[in-house]
């Protein structure tokens, strides 16, 4: 077993965290295990951007979309505790998901259980950015 200090434990454990489970992660990272996905990035702002009860629900409403077929890797978030006049920091919420290829994203559009997570959950935002994203 590999000896290593506290910094490199937190860089290591902080990297798996990050990539969300997507892989073993190496110093040298190896292949991308994003390579050639389709990722559906989704930004929140609430109605009641102080109601933590709103927030919650709507966190709830998030993880119940992780249930469908298709998603193969998945982060749901809030802002990080980091300000540069670069961040966007105003939404509450974020979901993040990772598909194989587009058609599968369009299949998740249309599933149950998301147009369920729509029709509960669209009551308590007022805003909703989507950036979908395709390698290069």
């Amino acid at each position: 077993m590999r000896k290593s200090n506290r910094r490199q434990f937190i860089t290591e454990t902080g990297k798996v965290a990050v990539m969300g489970g997507l892989g073993t992660i190496t110093n040298t990272m190896g292949e991308n295990p994003l390579k050639k996905k389709f990722i559906h990035h989704v930004f929140f702002w609430l109605k009641n951007p102080n109601s933590e009860a709103d927030k919650q629900k709507l966190i709830e409403g998030l993880q119940t979309l992780t249930k469908i077929k298709g998603i193969r890797a998945f982060q749901i978030g809030v802002p990080a505790n980091t300000n540069r006049e670069v961040i966007e920091r105003s939404y509450a919420v974020s979901e993040l998901f990772v598909f194989d290829n587009p058609e599968d994203q369009a299949a998740y559009q249309n599933d149950p259980i998301h147009l369920k997570f729509v029709e509960n959950c669209s009551a308590l935002w007022e805003k909703v950015t989507v950036f979908d994203t395709v390698e290069v």
